[in-house]
């Protein structure tokens, strides 16, 4: 266990800047998409990699606001290579309207970055009637990663650079360890406890992410997903609870 400002093996610590972690990457023929790209770990995720040369696609709800990100960013990176282009991951029409325009566009895909996500809201229902989190922060992202499968595969090959899937998952999965994932209970509005529906999407998150990386190797697909726990970074996730706001589970 890290204590805190200590650093860990891998020679960063809780501390370290995204700059510090990424210093000396090249990535000018990399293509990224980054969903939840417009504040957050989203939006620095797409400034770092833009930094390092990467082409980064922000996938992202508010057009406006993807302008606006994006516009911010080349005053400090004037040769940033950034679009934005729009999804909603509450809605499954929305994600395959992305990658139908996504795939059909002819971008590559190396890096794909599922980051978006809805924290402990009172019980809200998707647009496909599904409940928020568990839509949002699992099923978006698994239809669109599905979606997307195949571009990425094509890219690997042809680059000959291995791709890259990463599921911003959380410690937080540790609320739905005794009980695990209530299938027949997801949308049960008079057992809901936002913890727990919290916890029960990002251990979604974690096992797609070691099931997807299972079939990709005995695919022989040079394709990785990885899950992450980002740490205690204080973003507007928590705006749902202002007692737990600017802290991380």
């Amino acid at each position: 266990m890290w204590i805190f400002g200590r650093k860990g093996t891998s020679g960063f610590s809780c501390c370290s800047t995204a700059e510090e972690v990424t210093k000396g990457i090249n990535g000018f023929d990399l293509t990224a998409i980054v969903t939840g790209a417009t504040s957050g770990i989203g939006m620095e995720t797409t400034r770092v990699l833009a930094l390092h040369g990467v082409h980064v696609i922000m996938a992202v709800r508010n057009m406006e606001n993807g302008k606006r990100i994006k516009e911010n960013i080349l005053k400090s990176i004037p040769n940033a290579k950034i679009d934005f282009m729009e999804l909603n991951l509450s809605s499954m029409e929305s994600i395959r309207k992305f990658a139908k325009e996504y795939n059909s566009a002819g971008h590559p895909l190396n890096l794909l970055i599922n980051n978006a996500g809805v924290m402990i809201p009172p019980f809200t229902l998707s647009q496909d009637k599904i409940e928020l989190q568990f839509a949002v922060n699992h099923l978006g992202h698994f239809l669109l990663t599905n979606l997307l499968l195949e571009n990425m595969k094509n890219t690997a090959k042809n680059s000959k650079k291995e791709g890259r899937i990463v599921n911003v998952a959380s410690a937080a999965h540790d609320f739905a360890y005794s009980q695990g994932i209530i299938f027949d209970k997801i949308n049960d509005k008079e057992s809901y406890h936002r913890f727990h529906a919290y916890g029960q999407s990002k251990l979604a998150n974690i096992l797609h992410a070691n099931e997807l990386t299972k079939r990709l190797k005995e695919e022989g697909v040079n394709i990785t997903a990885n899950s992450v726990h980002p740490g205690p970074i204080a973003t507007n996730i928590m705006r749902y609870d202002n007692i737990l706001h600017g802290k991380i589970f």
